[in-house]
């Protein structure tokens, strides 16, 4: 048997990140801990709509004095289904922030999505299936 845990990205500013992911998104956060004899600290993010402590989570890391992190070429994205890609967005612009991309159609026609940036620049898809 398998499960699927958590995801891991490395933010040069927790509380930066946190906000936009709580705040932006709706995510929650589950859980914070600092860890100062490796000088990190980990806080776990949980999707609106996921649950339970086992559940898939956003694990980002602060690696104490690190700032920012070179993404490099290999990254591509995580991929998030939502109600609604227009609630999104007005969530967004609320922050002053916009799209990246979108919103448009996927490959086959059927949904609509969009990609939206982490303050680290990670991608983010948006898939709305009901649209």
């Amino acid at each position: 048997m398998m499960k699927y845990l958590h995801t891991m990205l490395r933010t040069g500013d927790l509380d930066r990140a946190i906000d936009f992911y709580v705040n932006v998104l709706g995510f929650r956060e589950v859980r914070r801990k600092d860890y100062p004899d490796g000088k990190f600290t980990l806080a776990f993010l949980q999707a609106p709509g996921d649950s339970g402590d086992d559940g898939p989570m956003l694990e980002l890391t602060y690696n104490w004095g690190v700032d920012e992190y070179d993404l490099g070429s290999g990254y591509g994205h995580v991929a998030y289904r939502v109600e609604s890609i227009d609630e999104i967005g007005k969530a967004l612009e609320k922050a002053g922030l916009n799209f990246s991309w979108g919103p448009g159609r996927t490959p086959d026609g059927r949904k609509k999505m969009a990609f939206i940036d982490d303050p680290d620049g990670y991608k983010i898809e948006l898939i709305d299936p009901l649209a």
